[in-house]
């Protein structure tokens, strides 16, 4: 009877995968599969779904399993069962610092290909870590309810919007709780050490009665509901997916700075799967790959960035706030700011 539970415990636990609404199954299309890869992405599923069903057009004897899952919950989840034999071969995050933490700290397996070494300096970090498209970091607003000359192009106008005496914005701007989200913690962090007004932005943003969400999905769907205005500091490519499907949505890219984040894959030290992992690795970067994300999935490539935009480059540098005390004091600060007591 023991020997019969474990069985049927093995039997079960990858079927989570594909019972889970966030986790979908992706058949092999020839019918039979002769490998498997296991993919965690803090990507929409729909939005990935493109992407897996094409590389199965090129394999079609692999079976592809996707649970989309948020970044802190990602990385929280490998370190608490690393050697989880049901767990992924292949991690895909927007948290660009997470993932280097992971690598920095011995979970990553290297890899080298003619597609990896074929990334600029700033989308690879010790070929461990890999940009897979990239992501720039936008303001969006409802085009039926701002006026044109409403809309503000720089941090510094959203500033003078938010300080209005009038308080169009109260109650209605959103962004990411960055306790919750790990993009909108990245976003933050890398705000406070370029943005000049970054302080004073969080403190109005604050005495407007921002609201936070964990995801870019609800802050869009708020915005283009009309329930917020405007949404400072998330994910351009979702925003302009919606825009392309008709959306009532209007996208900026702060003219004084916008920041371009990098969608990032990791092979785990403990893949079970680590020959199929990087092989879709490769087809991610291969002109194919990348030219589905753009098309298809709405992603950014990686190609070397304009000049408005600053790809937050992968490195040891990303790994100064995710110290423990320095996460704590930023947090501390962030929410004294955007979330003051009421007298």
């Amino acid at each position: 009877m023991r020997l019969f539970a474990v069985l049927l415990l093995l039997c079960v636990v990858p079927l989570a995968w594909a019972q889970s609404d966030k986790a979908r199954r992706f058949p092999a299309p020839a019918g039979k599969a002769v490998a498997q890869l296991r993919v965690q992405g803090s990507t929409d599923l729909p939005v990935f779904a493109s992407v897996i069903a094409d590389y199965q057009r090129l394999h079609p004897d692999i079976e592809v399993l996707y649970e989309e899952v948020v970044s802190w919950e990602m990385y929280a989840r490998y370190l608490r069962a690393p050697n989880d034999a049901h767990g992924p071969d292949l991690m895909i995050s927007a948290s660009m610092d997470l993932q280097t933490k992971l690598a920095n700290d011995g979970h990553a397996l290297a890899y080298r290909s003619p597609q990896t070494e074929a990334l600029p300096d700033w989308a690879q970090w010790r070929h461990e870590v890999f940009a897979v498209s990239t992501e720039p970091v936008a303001i969006v607003y409802n085009t039926r309810l701002l006026k044109p000359d409403q809309v503000p192009r720089t941090r510094r106008q959203l500033l003078d919007l938010l300080r209005d005496p009038d308080a169009p914005l109260r109650g209605r701007v959103g962004t990411y709780d960055i306790a919750r989200s790990g993009v909108g913690y990245l976003f933050a962090t890398q705000d406070a050490q370029r943005g000049s007004v970054s302080t004073a932005l969080l403190a109005a943003l604050g005495r407007n009665a921002v609201q936070l969400e964990e995801r870019t999905g609800p802050l869009l769907d708020r915005v283009a509901r009309g329930q917020l205005l405007l949404a400072y500091n998330v994910l351009g490519s979702y925003a302009q997916a919606r825009i392309d499907a008709g959306a009532p949505l209007g996208l900026v890219q702060p003219e004084d700075y916008t920041l371009l984040a990098l969608r990032t894959a990791v092979v785990p030290r403990t893949a079970q799967h680590p020959a199929q992992a990087q092989s879709f690795l490769d087809y991610l970067l291969s002109p194919r790959g990348q030219r589905v994300l753009t098309e298809q999935a709405r992603l950014g490539s990686v190609l070397p960035a304009g000049e408005a935009l600053r790809p937050i480059a992968l490195g040891p540098g990303l790994l100064v706030y995710l110290d423990t005390l320095k996460r704590r004091q930023f947090l501390e600060n962030w929410h004294a700011l955007v979330q003051p007591q009421a007298p």
